[in-house]
């Protein structure tokens, strides 16, 4: 898997994978134009995006529902190191649902790739090689 990051502008950054590209961006109180989600709003919306993806199998697999589910993620930001955390992943689900769905619906998000990322972090090597000229138009 891989993500290629290329600053556009000041702090607006284009993020590609595949044939799909967004923008991430800062606030103007950050120096940015808000053209786009800051780094972690993105995180977030990568969470709340993979909970929302297991819930919506859990429940077509199960014939209960195939449109409406939705999903909010809220995190605080915590210091030293400056970092995110205390996620809270909130599923909302279109049909009522029994206890032992409502559990297996749990179970199914807890799976949820990014969930089990954050929840057991790897590690993170971050290399500084020396860089060579991009070409033009890469």
């Amino acid at each position: 898997m891989e993500v290629r990051v290329t600053q556009t502008e000041g702090v607006r950054f284009s993020v590609k994978a595949r044939t799909h590209e967004l923008f991430s961006d800062q606030p103007a109180e950050n120096g940015g134009m808000d053209t786009g989600m800051t780094p972690p709003e993105l995180l977030l919306g990568a969470l709340g995006s993979c909970a929302a993806y297991y819930a919506v199998e859990y429940l077509r697999t199960r014939k209960l529902a195939e449109t409406g589910v939705k999903v909010r993620v809220t995190a605080e930001k915590l210091k030293q190191p400056a970092r995110l955390g205390n996620f809270v992943v909130t599923v909302s689900c279109p049909v009522p649902l029994s206890d032992a769905h409502n559990e297996g619906l749990l179970r199914a998000v807890q799976h949820c790739l990014i969930h089990n990322t954050l929840a057991s972090p790897g590690r993170i090597l971050v290399e500084t090689p020396i860089m060579q000229p991009v070409p033009a138009g890469s």
